[in-house]
């Protein structure tokens, strides 16, 4: 990117040429984003504007107003829409997408960078533009693709480049599987003003751009004929197949996400992002040993922007937690903590949960110190707090009115982020489960005394914490990951059966004690969701959906005994894997 960086500056010193101008702004846009600090967030923010600026200096200029009223009499004037379009130069053309590429990154890093609600209303508005140019551009080459067919001149109209093509491929791609992830509520409001995200025509103008397709293993666009936003493509298709597959599972395809990569390794082979793809790739197969040597490379691979390291050194420790190497991840949390600047909050407790996770003196002492320090270093988006921010602060909060204690802390880090679904069986078994038996068996002990447990606070949250965190265990025992690659000689000392009927006699423990908990209402809702895709594994497809609807229904699950007060802990992230897998239950074996 050094490289690309320089480039730019070289040839076009002034920032006036079209590409160069947003090619430019588009690394800033990157490296802000990257670091997450004001000056580089505004750096990137000027240049990006510069950028749109020139495109917006070459855009065709808007009709006027009695012109364009009279267009919407006569068609003929070609006003808007494709007609409009056909009248353009190629230079034009390209202007308008540029002008939409960098009103888009201009909204995103406006979005991040002001944090309040005024500067979100403003920038929604310039992705409503974005996401209209890009329909406009892709109608247009629908329309003369269509028109080349019907003159017998291929699929394909030729006078359209494919730079211009790849671009108008990106940016319909990707504002389709974007409006298609929204939350449903949002969703619903998004329709009213005619916006609709199809996951799948957008997945498949991603891989138009390559010419990628389930028969082959090869894409069918050469390097001689690709433009060149191709990779861009693919980035974003591994994007959706390797890290949005966290949060959704219709249209996830790791198989097609392993051509792609395969592909580009070949061709980039130091290059960090797919050697992070690699990673990815590793991790989501169940693998987090091999996923670590990947992270490692791409680590490795640069030491120009050092904000690039934080990625891996995330990813990296959360495979040791998956490892349950929580002494390795404490080490990876320590480095961002330091140097990172996207979360400082969740990076610190992370440190704190790794030290309290091991015990000892002086580990509790240093993560009281850390665990004080958590609240307020929470950063507000758009005007509002980070989910996973406020529920860490609520947990530095919960450990300061237990006297310095909270029960299994680094484990629930590693259910929250996808750790045990990610990690091998033998590791459950035998690193996992033992410390949530070993409190199952303190609990007992004070069952007909709850008031008696550590100085009668916290008992029945840990008590539902513990069963649901063996719930998540014996499930992913019985069935592992869809995506997992099993070792052949792999032995479990548990029948798929017998974890099968635990894990769900877990979750059903966290139903009955669940109207007492006092502070973390969420395990109950997150019950019913791992309820009802343990359901699906199974075949029990309608007891599933009963489940995951009633997380969907917004009533109170804590029964009339409960004393939640607003909205629980992440909400807003288990109504969107909640939606996800509703979506998909018809058509997918296992969530």
């Amino acid at each position: 990117m050094v490289e690309a960086e320089d480039y730019c500056k070289q040839r076009d010193p002034k920032r006036e040429n079209l590409y160069f101008a947003t090619g430019y702004g588009l690394i800033q846009c990157f490296k802000g984003l990257m670091s997450f600090e004001d000056e580089d967030l505004l750096s990137g923010l000027n240049y990006v504007r510069e950028g749109n600026i020139v495109a917006n200096r070459h855009r065709k200029p808007s009709a006027s107003l009695p012109t364009r009223l009279a267009g919407l009499v006569l068609g003929s004037l070609n006003t808007s829409g494709v007609g409009w379009i056909k009248n353009m130069t190629p230079v034009e053309r390209h202007a308008e997408l540029v002008y939409a590429e960098s009103l888009f990154e201009k909204a995103l890093l406006g979005i991040v960078y002001s944090g309040d609600w005024l500067a979100f209303i403003k920038e929604a508005l310039n992705m409503r533009t974005t996401i209209n140019i890009y329909r406009q551009l892709g109608k247009y080459i629908e329309t003369m693709d269509a028109e080349a067919e019907a003159r017998g001149e291929g699929p394909e109209d030729k006078s359209i480049d494919p730079h211009f093509r790849s671009g108008v491929y990106l940016g319909v791609g990707m504002s389709n599987v974007i409006l298609s992830l929204m939350p449903s509520k949002l969703l619903t409001v998004i329709e009213l003003f005619g916006y609709r995200g199809d996951r799948h025509t957008g997945l498949t103008y991603l891989m138009k751009s390559g010419g990628w397709s389930a028969d082959s293993d090869t894409p069918a666009v050469s390097l001689e004929q690709e433009g060149i936003r191709r990779p861009m493509c693919d980035m974003a298709l591994l994007l959706f197949h390797l890290v949005l597959s966290s949060i959704t599972f219709d249209g996830v395809d790791i198989e097609m996400a392993q051509k792609i990569l395969d592909y580009n390794v070949k061709r980039y082979p130091n290059g960090v992002f797919f050697l992070f793809g690699q990673g990815r790739m590793a991790l989501c197969r169940g693998r987090p040993a091999e996923a670590i040597k990947y992270y490692t490379k791409a680590v490795e691979a640069q030491n120009q922007y050092r904000n690039m390291y934080h990625i891996s050194h995330w990813e990296i420790a959360v495979a040791n937690l998956a490892l349950w190497d929580v002494s390795a991840s404490l080490t990876y949390w320590r480095m961002l903590s330091d140097d990172a600047t996207w979360s400082k909050a969740t990076y610190t407790y992370g440190v704190a949960a790794c030290l309290l996770q091991l015990g000892g003196d002086e580990e509790r002492a240093e993560a009281a110190k850390l665990m004080n320090k958590v609240p307020g270093m929470r950063q507000r988006i758009a005007g509002k707090s980070i989910p996973l921010e406020k529920f860490i602060a609520r947990k530095a909060r919960k450990f300061q009115d237990q006297g310095g204690r909270l029960a299994l802390p680094a484990l629930e880090l590693a259910y929250i982020f996808l750790a045990i679904a990610r990690s091998p069986r033998n590791i459950i078994m035998t690193k996992m489960l033992p410390p949530i038996e070993e409190l199952l068996t303190k609990l007992k002990q004070h069952k007909s005394n709850p008031s008696a447990y550590e100085g009668g606070r916290g008992y029945w949250d840990d008590l539902c914490l513990a069963h649901f965190l063996k719930g998540i265990c014996l499930r992913y025992v019985a069935y592992p990951d869809a995506d997992a690659v099993i070792d052949p000689d792999e032995k479990i000392a548990i029948a798929q059966a017998d974890a099968q009927r635990d894990a769900l006699s877990s979750f059903e423990a966290v139903f009955a004690d669940g109207g007492r908990i006092t502070l973390d209402h969420h395990l109950i809702y997150y019950a019913h969701y791992e309820y009802g895709r343990l359901l699906a594994c199974k075949g029990d497809k309608q007891g599933a959906r009963e489940h995951l609807e009633l997380v969907m229904s917004g009533k109170p699950l804590e029964g009339p005994a409960g004393n939640r007060k607003g909205k629980y802990s992440l909400e807003n992230a288990l109504h969107v894997r909640t939606h996800a897998a509703l979506e998909a239950l018809d058509h997918k074996t296992r969530l």
